[in-house]
């Protein structure tokens, strides 16, 4: 089947917290969302919610939704894709900011490009990139590595092992925690990192409490923010010597 015979998969930014959709998503962006009848999400509930909030007209229960999650397969996709190759426009949502970033959604684009379904992402709000645009660190060359590993010992390895990428290729290193564990992370880095080492954290992103605080690890004492239990963003840099 030809790609203009098929619907489109929009993948379609959400919140990143308690925030007025109108504020973060553009008013293009939100007239797709309110024309779609067909989602892949990662949690019905909370996807029932956001479209509500971002002023839904029609009746929520005639929604269909599916979700992705990890114990989905790859007969699932196809399954879920469906609609498209009838013809029908389906919306693809994260829990929270930008799909297919540190979120299964890349499992399902792909299967799209594969089925000829035309992929179209949405602007929206993105933590990761928003968070380095804020930093003041290298915007022209970063590497984002999701999560790092939980363990003590393994996790004061890895920033050791991507501080000294930075110190060798000038790239900014983003990575994130779960918010439970943003105060752990911290921890790590300041007795990890060098003194001279910029690192920035930035929590609540969007929101009314946003925080964004950019310091030379040595000056980093006394300035830990109030972000236990907020989503966080932590940025690495070595900067260049003159």
């Amino acid at each position: 089947m030809s790609a203009s015979k098929t619907g489109k998969l929009y993948l379609i930014p959400t919140l990143l917290g308690d925030t007025l959709p109108e504020k973060v998503l553009p008013e293009g962006t939100l007239n797709i969302i309110r024309s779609l009848d067909y989602f892949i999400v990662e949690q019905i509930r909370t996807s029932r919610r956001f479209l509500v909030k971002a002023g839904l007209t029609k009746p929520i229960d005639s929604i269909s939704f599916v979700e992705l999650n990890k114990h989905s397969k790859i007969d699932d996709l196809l399954t879920f894709l469906h609609p498209a190759l009838e013809g029908k426009n389906i919306g693809l949502m994260s829990e929270a900011g930008t799909p297919c970033i540190a979120d299964p959604g890349s499992f399902v684009v792909d299967a799209a490009h594969q089925s000829g379904i035309h992929v179209v992402p949405l602007s929206g709000p993105s933590s990761i990139i928003l968070a380095l645009m804020a930093s003041g660190f290298n915007g022209q060359q970063f590497m984002f590595h999701g999560y790092l590993p939980i363990p003590t010992n393994e996790r004061s390895r890895m920033i050791r092992q991507i501080e000294s990428q930075s110190r060798e290729s000038g790239q900014t290193q983003i990575f994130i925690e779960t918010p439970y564990r943003n105060r752990q992370m911290l921890e790590s880095l300041l007795k990890t990192c060098h003194s001279a080492t910029m690192l920035c954290v930035a929590t609540n992103i969007s929101m009314e409490d946003e925080s964004v605080i950019s310091l030379p690890v040595h000056k980093w004492e006394g300035k830990i923010p109030e972000f236990d239990k907020k989503p966080a963003v932590f940025l690495l840099w070595v900067k260049p010597r003159n």
